[in-house]
This record gives C-alpha cells, sequence and structure tokens, in this order.
C-alpha cells in the first residue's frame, strides 16, 4: 500500500478518476449512519450558540433597545473600514477555534465507515490532539485570505467580486482538514495540497459540493431544525471525496479481495 505522500505525488504527476455517483452514493450511504447522532449535537449546540450570541448582544447594547428601529438602522448603517476588519479578524479566529469541531464531524464519517463506534466525545477529540495546531492554522489562515479579499474590495467599492473569490477560495481548500487529520499532514502543505488535488478535478467536486449542499438545505422544506440533521450530509461528501481520491489500508485490502474473487469467477 502506497502512503499517503506517495499517493499525493502520483496525483501530482497523473491525476485521478472520480465518480460522481460513486462517491455521493458512498456520501449518502455514511450520511445514513451519522445523521441522527450528528444532528442531535448539531442541534444541542446552535441553542446554546443562539442563547450565547444573544446574551453577548443584550449584554453589550441593553434589552431596550432590540426593537423595529434598531434592526433597520443596523441594516443601513455604513460599516467603517476598521470594523470591518476587526470583524474579519473576528470571525477568522472563531472559524480557527471550531475548525476541530468540523474535523470530529469528518471523524465521526470515517468511524460510521469503518463500522466503529462513536460518541459526542468524537466531536471534540482533535481539541486535545497532535492536530489541533494544524487545523487552527489552516483555518485561520484560509479564513484570514478571504476575509481580507472581501475587506480589500469592499475598500475598492467592487462588489459581489468578493464572494465568487471566497467560494474559489472554499472550493479549493475543502480537502484541507482531512489532509491534516487523516493524511498526518502540516497546515501549509494540506492547503496546497488540497488546492492541487482539487484542481485535477474541480467540476466534479464543484457539482459534489453543490449537490450536497443543496442537499443539505432540504431540512429547510420541512421544518427550519431539520436542516441540523441535513448539514451533516456536507461532512459525509467531504469525507467521500476524500477518500475516493486517498486510498487506505481497507480500501487496498477491499480492491484486492474483488479481484480475488472475480479470479476465481
Amino acid at each position: 500500500m502506497k502512503s499517503t505522500l506517495d499517493q499525493i505525488e502520483d496525483i501530482r504527476k497523473n491525476g485521478y478518476s472520480l465518480d460522481f455517483s460513486n462517491v455521493f452514493n458512498h456520501a449518502f450511504e455514511n450520511y445514513k449512519k451519522i445523521a441522527l447522532y450528528a444532528g442531535l449535537i448539531l442541534l444541542v449546540f446552535s441553542i446554546l450558540a443562539f442563547f450565547l450570541g444573544g446574551g453577548i448582544l443584550v449584554a453589550l447594547y441593553g434589552v431596550e433597545h432590540f426593537n423595529e428601529e434598531f434592526f433597520k438602522n443596523l441594516q443601513n448603517e455604513q460599516t467603517d473600514h476598521s470594523v470591518l476588519l476587526i470583524y474579519t479578524l473576528v470571525i477568522a479566529f472563531v472559524s480557527a477555534f471550531l475548525s476541530p469541531f468540523t474535523a470530529g464531524f469528518l471523524k465521526m464519517a470515517d468511524c460510521a465507515d469503518k463500522d466503529e463506534a462513536f460518541n459526542v466525545s468524537t466531536i471534540f477529540s482533535y481539541y486535545n490532539s497532535r492536530h489541533f495546531p494544524n487545523l487552527f492554522i489552516a483555518a485561520l489562515s484560509i479564513s484570514l485570505l478571504g476575509g481580507l479579499i472581501s475587506v480589500g474590495f469592499s475598500l475598492l467599492g467592487i462588489m459581489f467580486v468578493d464572494t465568487i473569490i471566497t467560494i474559489v477560495i472554499t472550493l479549493f481548500t475543502t480537502l484541507t482538514l482531512p489532509l491534516i487529520i487523516f493524511g498526518e499532514l502540516n497546515a501549509i502543505d494540506a492547503i496546497k495540497t488540497s488546492v492541487m488535488i482539487v484542481s485535477k478535478q474541480p467540476f466534479v467536486i464543484l457539482l459534489l459540493v453543490i449537490v450536497g449542499g443543496l442537499a443539505s438545505m432540504v431540512g429547510f422544506i420541512g421544518c427550519c431544525i431539520g436542516v441540523v440533521f441535513t448539514i451533516p450530509l456536507t461532512y459525509s461528501v467531504n469525507y467521500a471525496i476524500y477518500r475516493a481520491i486517498i486510498l487506505t489500508d481497507e480500501d487496498e485490502n477491499s480492491i484486492d479481495s474483488i479481484g480475488q474473487s472475480d479470479s476465481y469467477n
């Protein structure tokens, strides 16, 4: 079995094939194993985040200020560039701090794929692991890059371009976290490798990400709260893309066993 680095070098030289239907079917089958558990975790932490955020706003502005006029003024108010920069920095650090949480869902998908047990602690397992610094640095770097580009275009008065660039950055760095936690790469190498891998098959990966994202929004149709149970599909798609590209020992053994079975027939 080739190491992850050897596989990456092969991909760099020769590219790889990626079948949309196979990857999405793998993602959906794996999603069904984690949907309920991951959805309940997201629901609990969404509620906690809502009350925490509301408490911070009330503490800053006072409950008496939260009326229709306040929200109209907030919507029409022009954001100062320094405030926008501070906001970008805060969002970047929050994203970096939450990156091990996201990685935990990928680990949950990995456990489900291998029929291994997982629980609540799986979601937080990377906060006290050796991967935490690389997860934090990678997420911070990506968020800062996207945020600073947005601020730059805002200063130039060019609208919508920053959104397109942010989407492109998100697409090409989509494999960064799995490359860190499964591929054992450091933050910078994971980012560069993700860009290289996605650039080989950008349209298939983009289609998978879009379809996965749209499918995860199905939860809004019946009841908005249901979206927390469909969002895990995006993590499952991300995991399935990575596993379709980077083989593990289990994948190699499975392929070998299929070949042996065919030879007997």
